[in-house]
């Protein structure tokens, strides 16, 4: 397993980070490595609400089915699967005045023979972990 995390701190209050976050095809915004992110359902966004996303990864395109496992005032959970790797993005924001400090950290456990490369994995992983937190700040502090 592979495990990136960052804090930081936006300039916008919780409500809205959440309000944003939870539509997670907007990682197209926010996420260096997303190409692009559809979602599969109708209706509000609420727990169960999937997106297909596209990722470039290495030079590959990778897709997964992203499912929305917990959305909660001040906490948005994500499940990220494909046949080779499951993703776990979770999201915990806590009020600093009028700012938002957003505490990121995404698990990523490979299966089958993409275990082998794990290790290699890491450090691009956590490349992207920075790109991350420097796209996501920046989208929400322009929303």
């Amino acid at each position: 397993m592979v495990s990136v995390e960052r804090t930081f701190v936006v300039n916008k209050p919780v409500d809205v980070v959440v309000d944003y976050l939870k539509d997670f095809s907007r990682a197209e915004y926010w996420d260096p490595g997303t190409k692009s992110c559809r979602r599969n359902d109708s209706g509000p966004i609420g727990e169960g609400s999937t997106w297909d996303n596209v990722s470039e990864f290495w030079g590959r395109e990778t897709r997964l089915t992203y499912t929305l496992i917990r959305l909660e005032p001040n906490r948005l959970t994500f499940v990220g699967q494909n046949k080779t790797a499951t993703t776990t993005d979770d999201i915990t924001l806590s009020p600093r005045g009028s700012d938002t400090s957003i505490s990121y950290h995404a698990d990523i456990e490979f299966s089958a023979l993409a275990k082998l490369a794990a290790p290699l994995m890491g450090s691009e992983l956590k490349r992207l972990g920075d790109g991350t937190e420097d796209q996501l700040t920046r989208a929400l502090n322009n929303l």
